[in-house]
């Protein structure tokens, strides 16, 4: 990827080898740094370009929301008739043209320990997500690295010995660290974990744990409504919390702590439509932001996506959007049906064999036959999982719903990126083939119908334009929650003939938590702003239908098991 893009942007390109020491990070380094300049770059050209019809200074304008300080004031530029006020208006316009933040994410639990060539010892600290951390420390990016999927011990202790995440004489920061969390409870535990360490978290990102892109971390039935209602109330008490651990920790380090806690920001996504469900979110749960993420696969000039894929985005329904098994991870994974990584599977099963070429190896983690990890995408892993299941006495039914499920997982290294390769990206090394191309998005997605140009979307995210044709669209939050009922269903035929104790308790409270977020919800409707009276009716309806059909899930006992009325268990 740094070969092509330095190519097309007539950048100088040396190659950094797999056999070189710390390869995994300086490629990231060069990478991010190259992305870096190439911004810079295409921002000063955008400043300098010329006010007028169809340049891309006034593109950047026009595009910006109509509530922005910034948009006033080009409204002003505008009218002006005076010569001096129109000049002085414009170099203040110019000035204020600048690059957003280029962030970089880590996906914390992805951290195998590479294995150096004749059985070597692996250096320190040459593990991926922390290798990965040393690339984005090292950049020239002044931005925030996002971390996701839980607590890495291993990374988190590696960047207590950075001191980019220390604050400067004057009290700045060099880098600046967010935090992608599913509760509360998340976000207090890790931010105190790295506050220890004097590192502040600057940004909580808090996702929709199942209405959203890529891999689905459920929670136990907890719905985002109440999560953001809990940020809402403890937001204070989260932030003193935290400055008081980070001051005592710079103290041990020698620093002088601040009076003032530094800023922290909350930010949500996962699941929002619609311009009105934007705006509650900022207003009523008093966020400082909101994240768009999927609708922007439909928009060619903000995502790399090879045409048949997008297109198939477009038209795809519903039904299409669905919570798989094909993550390696064996963590649930949003899927879209019909993708030529699910075809690519489908062919390889019924050719005799199963799994993928495991190549680059980031996900490699299942020891059942081997003593070095592999991936459970692999074709090593799969054939010697369905020879083992094969030679069992298990039900035929049984045994090839099993067999399906081993087959199902799909090489994410590979199929992930795909589709940039396949697209408008770089051209492949010689002899090597990639054709199958996998994609993650969130369900909401669903409602998005066709192909649009990058201002189509942020006019639609605004409220100038209306991109959502369908037009019984649930609210966000009735989604999510249709989302986790379905989700529950899937957890209790998991568990049937295999029921204990600890499943009962989990199930029962994952039903009750359900309950109280549809209870929170009947409460929040009427706060619900910027909608019809006839929406109002319709979301406390279908809230309705969902907790009928919630309160219909038997729950089977486990042996050996009494339950009093007192319970509260059917």
């Amino acid at each position: 990827m740094r070969s092509h893009y330095a190519n097309l942007y007539a950048r100088p390109y040396v190659p950094i080898l797999s056999s070189e020491d710390d390869h995994r990070a300086r490629r990231i380094t060069a990478y991010l740094d190259l992305m870096n300049g190439i911004v810079r770059d295409q921002v000063a050209r955008i400043r300098s370009s010329a006010f007028e019809q169809g340049s891309e200074i006034v593109k950047y304008f026009e595009m910006l929301a109509d509530r922005s300080p910034l948009k006033q004031l080009y409204r002003s530029f505008l009218a002006a008739v005076d010569p001096d006020d129109r000049a002085a208006l414009e170099a203040r316009l110019r000035s204020e043209v600048v690059a957003g933040n280029i962030e970089v994410n880590i996906m914390t639990k992805v951290d195998r320990v590479p294995r150096p060539a004749g059985g070597a010892e692996p250096p320190p600290d040459s593990s991926d997500a922390v290798a990965a951390f040393r690339g984005y420390i090292r950049s020239e990016l002044d931005s925030s690295v996002v971390l996701s999927a839980g607590v890495n011990p291993r990374l988190f202790s590696y960047m207590e010995r950075c001191p980019e995440l220390l604050p400067a004489a004057d009290g700045s920061v060099a880098k600046s660290v967010t935090l992608k969390v599913s509760d509360y409870r998340s976000a207090s535990i890790q931010g105190r974990m790295l506050a220890k360490k004097a590192i502040w978290v600057s940004e909580f990102r808090v996702e929709s744990g199942l209405n959203c892109g890529g891999h689905a971390f459920a929670t136990d039935g907890i719905l985002l409504g109440p999560i953001l209602q809990e940020f809402k109330e403890k937001r204070e008490q989260l932030i003193k919390e935290l400055h008081e651990v980070y001051c005592d920790a710079l103290r041990r380090k020698g620093f002088t702590p601040p009076e003032d806690s530094r800023p922290v920001r909350l930010t949500v996504q996962g699941g929002i439509g619609t311009t009105e469900e934007d705006a509650f979110l900022r207003e009523y749960f008093e966020f400082d932001g909101t994240g768009w993420g999927s609708p922007f696969l439909l928009v060619p000039e903000a995502t790399n996506l090879d045409e048949a894929t997008r297109d198939q985005l477009a038209g795809a329904g519903t039904e299409d959007y669905y919570i798989s098994d094909a993550s390696p991870l064996g963590v649930s994974f949003n899927n879209l049906r019909g993708t030529s990584s699910e075809e690519q599977i489908q062919q390889r099963a019924e050719a005799g064999r199963p799994g993928s070429p495991c190549t680059k190896k980031f996900l490699m983690s299942n020891t059942e036959f081997t003593d070095d990890a592999i991936c459970t995408a692999s074709r090593q892993y799969q054939s010697l999982k369905v020879a083992q299941l094969e030679g069992t006495e298990i039900p035929v039914d049984d045994r090839e719903r099993q067999i399906r499920k081993v087959m199902e997982k799909a090489c994410l290294c590979e199929d992930l990126a795909c589709a940039t390769i396949v697209g408008d990206g770089p051209a492949l090394p010689e002899g090597k083939k990639l054709a199958a191309v996998a994609i993650c998005p969130g369900p909401n997605l669903a409602y998005f119908s066709k192909i649009v140009s990058l201002e189509e979307m942020v006019s639609h995210i605004y409220g100038r334009l209306q991109l959502i044709t369908t037009p019984d669209r649930p609210h966000m939050f009735v989604n999510e929650l249709r989302l986790y009922v379905d989700h529950l269903k899937k957890e209790i035929e998991r568990r049937i003939g295999s029921f204990s104790a600890k499943d009962l308790k989990f199930l029962t409270g994952f039903q009750a938590n359900l309950r109280d977020g549809i209870a929170y919800y009947h409460a929040l409707a009427p706060r619900l702003d910027r909608v019809s009276e006839e929406f109002r009716e319709s979301f406390r309806a279908q809230l309705n239908e969902l907790e009928a059909e919630l309160m219909a899930l038997v729950i089977p006992m486990p042996a050996g098991v009494t339950v009093s009325i007192a319970d509260g268990i059917c």
